[in-house]
């Protein structure tokens, strides 16, 4: 095993170390006002609760169709444990046994032909093979037209609930970020669960003599698109929920946003000052009122200066301003000030000043 020598290493450090520390302090620096310019972590608005809540509720409902067997249509050769080579009659015979028929049964007795129905039967399940009036096992992509209503159904309700959840007169701006990535998400999904369906293979099949050789593709597949809506939901709800509390995927506000925020911020300060000059104005002229101010007044100034003519009081004042303020700079600043804040009365001061030195 080869080693680098210590003075290689040194050199290396040398040599890269006025290049990479800079870059890492700044990292860091951006890093750390990124972090303190995010908004704090807040509950969970209501609006994005009951998305949640929407979410989470359909994924319980998607995953009880997905394991539940209640939830699952009957599978005839399992249900009479029954392999795919056994005869019609028989078969039916022991369905009978098992459960009274029904008119279904007779549809897939008719249907029970050959070899070939039976595997469309694993491919696409009872419903179809057994209420599909124009299709045949000599067009096995019949069943699959008639199938895609099917198929596609649960995958359109669950976008139209994704579309729900993610508009912004539900969730607002929290919700609607993730509009274009769930809808696109639900799109590919459905599409690869059509494509799974008419590229299987049903004459992999063919060959299996006993059960346990069977691949029951029709209720795999069923069980693996409830599987991946749930998923999908969850997901949605758990990016729903970081963005909505701010716990990651913060966006800062648009410029649009911000103008209105302060502008929003500007006309509660005007409404205060409405109201603070409405009050000003009514005790104006209100004697009773205007006696009390004026006597409240009077006395904060006598007050004021009783103590400011303490000899305790003037010291402190005296060495605070020797010490911490210099005078020249406040009296620099407030001229500065009065006459950015009153600049036509300045323009007037200063024309008076003209016209008498004239």
């Amino acid at each position: 095993m080869t080693t680098i020598p210590w003075g290689t290493i040194r050199s290396l450090i040398i040599f890269f170390a006025p290049v990479l520390l800079p870059k890492a302090f700044g990292l860091y620096r951006k890093w750390n006002l990124r972090r303190s310019q995010q908004p704090k972590i807040r509950p969970v608005p209501s609006s994005a609760r009951r998305a949640l809540l929407l979410l989470l509720s359909l994924s319980l409902v998607y995953l009880a169709l997905a394991i539940l067997p209640f939830y699952s249509p009957e599978n005839i050769f399992r249900l009479t444990q029954s392999r795919l080579q056994i005869p019609v009659d028989v078969l039916f015979t022991r369905l009978a046994s098992v459960r009274p028929p029904s008119a279904a049964d007779n549809a897939l007795r008719h249907k029970f032909v050959n070899l070939q129905s039976r595997l469309l039967y694993l491919q696409f399940g009872p419903d179809v093979l057994a209420s599909c009036l124009f299709c045949s096992s000599d067009d096995p992509k019949s069943y699959l037209y008639y199938a895609l209503p099917n198929i596609l159904a649960p995958h359109l309700f669950n976008l139209g609930v994704i579309a729900l959840v993610t508009s912004s007169i539900f969730t607002g701006r929290d919700g609607s970020k993730w509009r274009y990535l769930a809808t696109m998400a639900s799109l590919v999904i459905g599409c690869a669960d059509v494509y799974m369906v008419g590229s299987y293979n049903p004459q992999t099949n063919a060959r299996a003599l006993r059960l346990h050789e069977v691949d029951f593709f029709h209720w795999r597949q069923r069980s693996l698109r409830f599987l991946v809506l749930t998923f999908l939901n969850c997901l949605l709800a758990s990016l729903l929920y970081l963005s909505s509390t701010n716990r990651l995927f913060v966006s800062p506000p648009s410029p649009a946003e911000r103008v209105e925020t302060v502008v929003r911020q500007l006309q509660q300060v005007k409404g205060k000052v409405n109201a603070v000059g409405v009050m000003q104005n009514t005790i104006s002229r209100d004697d009773e009122l205007r006696a009390r101010g004026n006597a409240y007044w009077q006395h904060e100034v006598r007050l004021m200066g009783e103590v400011m003519e303490e000899r305790d009081v003037v010291e402190g004042v005296r060495d605070a301003l020797r010490e911490r303020v210099v005078v020249e700079n406040v009296e620099r600043d407030a001229e500065i000030y009065v006459r950015s804040m009153l600049p036509p009365f300045s323009a007037a001061m200063h024309g008076e000043g003209r016209s008498k030195d004239d």
